[in-house]
């Protein structure tokens, strides 16, 4: 008998589902009496007690739903030592929970903060397996996230759809994309849709040189101008600032985000109409594309065969189109960051696309 825990925490993307039945599927198959735990609600279920038994028909037909039949929750890293407001240890709670179901192996499916919490059990002596998730594709030792490619269609779908009306009226248009401390969302999307400029949290942009581009683009009679603006892109004199005072400008502006106070400053020196497109949530809502699919179910049969082979405490990555098992200790707390040198960069750069560096 293998007793298996399952959680996903973090924010939601199109291909946790996937990514579960991958797992499930690999291990029905080749174990003959198995259980499997999925714990509701993220880590909130492991401290808490939340959970029920699934079965295999928990895990049918569900490859194409987006977000996650088991539900999520943000709970942050930093926040797991710390009790909860009844003074309920939640480290030694999750531990307890673990122990009470006898469980072989917990399957944890989510990002950054996420794989830091699963290396925190692993140190405390639980087998976990971490598969990796975000649409914003930052996770240190994975060539690929699963939810990436799917946002990145829809991002991409997003600056396609904002092409026929900045024609049609000339004007500047800004569309803001996910990703607050890194830009692979955007520099992907970008280049896809076509985007004349492209402003990540990696390469401080000068707004002067932004603007510059937008002229230069009117002078040539190309009447529109595209930006694809992380949420998290930054201006030089600001990536001065430390992080408290950034903080706490940001706090006092009058923008709801970077991207309006950029559309209020190309406003102000060009006189140009300036618009702002948020797709928001909904690039990582929907169902997850064809290529997604296929990743969640390699990396969801790479992590059964490891809990077939009892070997714990690893990610399973996606390495020049392999499956990896990589230590957690290795990779836990780590950003994969875009590299403002970059082929990639350097290439979007020899076709015209300014970055605002």
């Amino acid at each position: 008998m293998k007793r298996i825990g399952m959680l996903t925490s973090g924010g939601d993307c199109q291909a946790l589902n996937a990514a579960m039945r991958g797992v499930v599927k690999g291990l029905h198959n080749n174990i003959e009496e198995l259980e499997i735990y999925g714990f509701e609600d993220g880590y909130k279920g492991l401290i808490y007690g939340k959970y029920r038994l699934l079965t295999s028909a928990d895990f049918s037909g569900i490859l194409t739903r987006g977000g996650t039949i088991l539900g999520s929750s943000r709970q942050p890293f930093k926040l797991m030592r710390v009790p909860d407001e009844n003074g309920l240890d939640k480290v030694e709670a999750m531990k307890s929970t673990y122990k009470k179901l006898k469980l072989d192996c917990l399957v944890i499916l989510g990002g950054n903060g996420t794989q830091k919490t699963a290396n925190l059990l692993r140190e405390e002596g639980l087998n976990v397996i971490h598969l990796p998730k975000t649409i914003d594709n930052d996770i240190y030792g994975t060539d690929v996230t699963f939810g990436f490619q799917s946002a990145i269609n829809i991002a991409t779908e997003a600056i396609d759809c904002i092409h026929t009306t900045a024609a049609s009226h000339n004007r500047v248009f800004i569309v803001e994309v996910m990703g607050h401390k890194v830009g692979w969302l955007t520099l992907y999307a970008g280049v896809a849709g076509g985007a004349d400029i492209i402003l990540l949290p990696e390469i401080p942009y000068d707004l002067d040189k932004v603007i510059a581009a937008i002229a230069k683009r009117n002078h040539d009679g190309k009447g529109f101008t595209i930006l694809a603006v992380a949420e998290g892109a930054i201006s030089k004199e600001d990536s001065q600032l430390s992080k408290k005072e950034y903080k706490q400008k940001r706090a006092k502006s009058k923008y709801p985000s970077v991207s309006y106070e950029i559309a209020d400053r190309i406003s102000e020196k060009l006189g140009s109409e300036v618009r702002v497109a948020v797709p928001g949530h909904t690039q990582r809502g929907g169902s997850p594309c064809p290529y997604d699919r296929v990743l969640c179910t390699r990396l969801g049969s790479a992590a059964a065969k490891a809990i077939i082979d009892e070997d714990y405490g690893y990610m399973i990555a996606m390495i020049n189109g392999n499956t990896k098992r990589v230590p957690l200790a290795d990779v836990a707390g780590k950003l994969k960051m875009v590299d403002p040198k970059s082929q990639m960069i350097k290439e979007a750069k020899r076709t015209g696309i300014c970055f605002g560096d």
